[in-house]
């Protein structure tokens, strides 16, 4: 069973051209750290992402970080990747 844990940006734009079938199809679950599913949720994401992740599909699954990420990690990352490479880490999973 092949696991990924996502970061935002590519759920954000597979979603927007209607694509995020391909998920599934690759990975056996689709791991989200909860920072990603506030992030995909914000009011200044377009509505087709809001719609998709207020009802995720039954591939892709919310974790909680066991332990915070490290803050300190690339000043240029924001709270979703870090939580992503967090969640990653701690499972010994890719990350995309």
């Amino acid at each position: 069973m092949i696991l990924v844990v996502a970061d935002t940006t590519p759920l954000r734009y597979l979603v927007e051209i209607n694509c995020q079938h391909v998920l599934p199809v690759l990975f056996a679950r689709v791991l989200i750290p909860a920072a990603v599913l506030v992030e995909l949720r914000r009011q200044q994401t377009p509505a087709v992402v809001r719609t998709w992740a207020g009802q995720l599909p039954s591939w892709a699954e919310v974790r909680e970080l066991a332990t915070p990420p490290d803050e300190t990690l690339i000043a240029e990352l924001d709270r979703g990747e870090r939580a992503a490479i967090q969640l990653a880490h701690e499972l010994g999973v890719s990350c995309c």
